[in-house]
């Protein structure tokens, strides 16, 4: 198959999903922002739309003038080199264009992209590597998208359901015991090389010095974060960092973000609705001032992204991962031992989001994607079950700020060997 056949085919796949995520939606939901993380769902249609407008026709179509020029202010998300926008947390402020309006300016610059790559004859040009950085930059979105959906139904106090699916019925048996998979002291090399699409953010593939150190074959579970609520950890101020201890008493925050305690029972909300907690399940919606609570209540800490992408390598496996397409849309307990490197809950590291040694950042928007969002940041790992199964590599970088809780956040626990 061609590479302008395939990415044509990606094209259809990628933005039909994302419309497949919108079908559940009611018309009010489309345009809510309860906080400044979460935009409205129309927003994402919107700027998914604009990105593919904005760095490939309008740079490649010959002819091509762009379908509303003021678009590019309400769409256009933090790319300096793109202009003016919409400040971040007024995106919701925004009636117009309506929902129905972003849609039909979604249909014309589909149309318009199809066009394009029919006629398209350079397989080997600028664009097609633009047209795959779009792609992946949508699906980052698909996940955004749902989880944005998770807050919004989330704090409603009707807990609305967003589709009628039917996961796993929890299973209250105990939790499988923890045993920790051992790697010698050695050189080790990460980073992403060779074939295949990566971000810039996971080059260049460098070695590494790793102490021997021993770390989890699971993410811990609800069960297990349980533990450390019961025992008072979120009131024990030794556990936490300076930062961390600020943010609680200022947060209130005294469990993870769409937990709820009704007497001795334990309840979260979930995109398939309010249901007793799957005490089984890996623990998400966490942050990593909590992870490193938790690290710190059990005597361990979290492993960096060297020692957690060499686990992977060598533990880890995809084979029926819970992604986005298997569409249970919730972390699940795990069930074949792989580990759950991949899917179910983004992992925290301990690791600074910086750059690797050799890292050049690429000029002009594209330079923006990655590079200048490195500092302030930590780095997560692996996958969660709203990210697409073809999105995710062992190499791949994601990373937010300490306090963030909205997306399908977990952890697992490392040591350093005596």
């Amino acid at each position: 198959m061609s590479r302008k056949k395939e990415l044509t085919e990606q094209y259809v796949l990628v933005r039909q999903t994302t419309s497949f995520l919108c079908r559940p939606l009611k018309e009010e939901d489309f345009v809510v922002q309860p906080v400044e993380d979460v935009s409205p769902p129309k927003w994402h249609l919107g700027h998914t739309t604009w990105f593919f407008e904005k760095f490939i026709l309008e740079k490649f179509k010959k002819g091509y003038e762009p379908y509303n020029p003021k678009y590019n202010y309400f769409f256009n998300s933090y790319y300096e080199t793109a202009g003016d926008r919409v400040l971040r947390n007024r995106r919701g402020d925004m009636t117009r264009p309506t929902t129905n309006e972003i849609v039909v300016y979604r249909e014309f610059v589909d149309h318009e992209n199809l066009e394009f790559l029919e006629e398209l004859t350079d397989e080997s040009s600028e664009v097609m590597d633009l047209l795959e950085l779009g792609f992946n930059h949508e699906q980052q979105h698909q996940e955004l998208l749902l989880t944005d959906i998770k807050f919004i139904l989330g704090h409603n106090p009707m807990y609305p359901v967003y589709a009628d699916f039917n996961p796993p019925v929890a299973d209250d048996s105990g939790t499988a015991d923890v045993t920790f998979h051992e790697i010698a002291e050695g050189i080790q090399e990460i980073g992403h090389e060779g074939g295949g699409f990566s971000f810039d953010n996971e080059l260049s593939r460098h070695k590494t010095y790793l102490p021997g150190f021993r770390i989890m074959d699971r993410p811990v579970t609800n069960r297990e974060f349980l533990d450390f609520i019961l025992d008072g950890g979120y009131r024990e101020w030794r556990f936490w960092l300076a930062e961390a201890w600020d943010w609680i008493n200022v947060s209130g925050v005294k469990a993870p973000l769409y937990w709820n305690s009704e007497g001795s029972e334990w309840y979260y909300y979930t995109l398939s609705g309010y249901k007793n907690l799957d005490m089984n399940s890996p623990v998400s919606h966490i942050s990593y001032f909590e992870a490193d609570a938790y690290a710190a209540w059990k005597s361990l800490r979290l492993p960096t992204e060297a020692e957690w992408e060499t686990a992977c390598m060598r533990f880890g496996s995809d084979v029926n991962a819970n992604f986005l397409e298997s569409g249970n849309y919730m972390p699940l307990p795990e069930k074949d031992g792989t580990g759950q490197f991949y899917g179910d809950v983004w992992e925290w590291t301990g690791s600074s989001y910086l750059a690797y040694p050799g890292y050049v950042k690429p000029p002009g928007a594209v330079g923006e994607y990655n590079g200048k969002f490195m500092i302030n940041q930590m780095v997560l790992r692996g996958g969660s079950c709203a990210t697409p199964g073809s999105h995710i590599r062992p190499t791949y970088r994601n990373f937010f700020q300490t306090g963030k809780r909205w997306q399908f956040n977990g952890f697992r626990l490392a040591e350093t060997n005596d």
